[in-house]
């Protein structure tokens, strides 16, 4: 699929003079039509940039503007105004189908409710990124596997959701999330579903993924799951309000 003849792929990255750069953001912004020629603005000129294998924490309390923001870097939205690249490619001024195969090609989520299939396994769950984008079953099973053998549970991948505790849920989210060896990891409200034990298990896991190499973006509410991070972006009435290590790494 082309924009104004240009295919999706060969998409000029002119602006991103960092090679390093995973993700730039400018001048972002995100209005909403209420009605009655009344208009709220959820984000006001954002701009931000995070690199290859950073792993950086959205923080900000209701109605900050942080989940719009986090919409518009998981391509899950487009913006009112401004330009965004992931990966050297400019996504802002995508349509819905072409932002779909950035989603399915770049991005793993990670979701605070898991979103798992109820009557699907733990397999099956993890297969479906695979199913979308017409991977071949023999390969896609092998994938998945492995995917789950990577989070630890290669003993409860033909286990269905209801069967799994609710960290065994998110684990399986997290091997979804990583089958298609994604550009970046979208991590919303993670551990917002488990109890502190459980939490911590799962904020240990992403520090693997870091370690790993995977560029992670955390959104959270908590300051203490925003302290894994390495960097803290502050949001607030829809504009950056700070931008600093974390206090883990200062």
């Amino acid at each position: 699929m082309a924009l104004n003849g240009i295919g999706v792929e060969e998409l000029p990255a002119t602006a991103v003079r960092d090679a390093n750069q995973m993700i730039v953001v400018e001048d972002l912004w995100r209005t909403y039509d209420m009605g009655s020629e009344q208009q709220v603005n959820a984000l006001c000129g954002v701009s931000l940039k995070i690199r290859h294998n950073e792993y950086v924490a959205i923080m900000g309390p209701s109605g900050s503007g942080k989940s719009t923001l986090m919409n518009l870097i998981g391509c899950l939205d487009t913006p009112s105004k401004g330009r965004y690249w992931l990966n050297g490619q400019l996504v802002s001024d995508l349509d819905d189908d072409q932002l779909a195969r950035i989603r399915n090609k770049e991005i793993g989520f990670v979701f605070q409710t898991f979103n798992l299939l109820a009557r699907a396994t733990a397999l099956h769950n993890v297969e479906l990124p695979l199913i979308y984008n017409g991977t071949p079953a023999a390969e896609r099973i092998e994938r998945a596997k492995q995917a789950l053998t990577d989070v630890g549970l290669e003993s409860r991948m033909m286990h269905k959701p209801s069967e799994l505790s609710g960290g065994q849920r998110q684990r399986v989210a997290v091997a979804r999330a990583l089958v298609n060896h994604p550009s970046i990891i979208l991590a919303d409200e993670p551990t917002g579903n488990l109890d502190s034990k459980t939490g911590q298990e799962i904020m240990a896991l992403l520090d693997q993924l870091h370690a790993l190499g995977n560029t992670i973006v955390l959104v959270t509410h908590e300051a203490d799951i925003a302290e894994f991070a390495h960097r803290v972006v502050h949001i607030r009435d829809g504009q950056i309000f700070s931008d600093e290590p974390s206090p883990r790494r200062r």
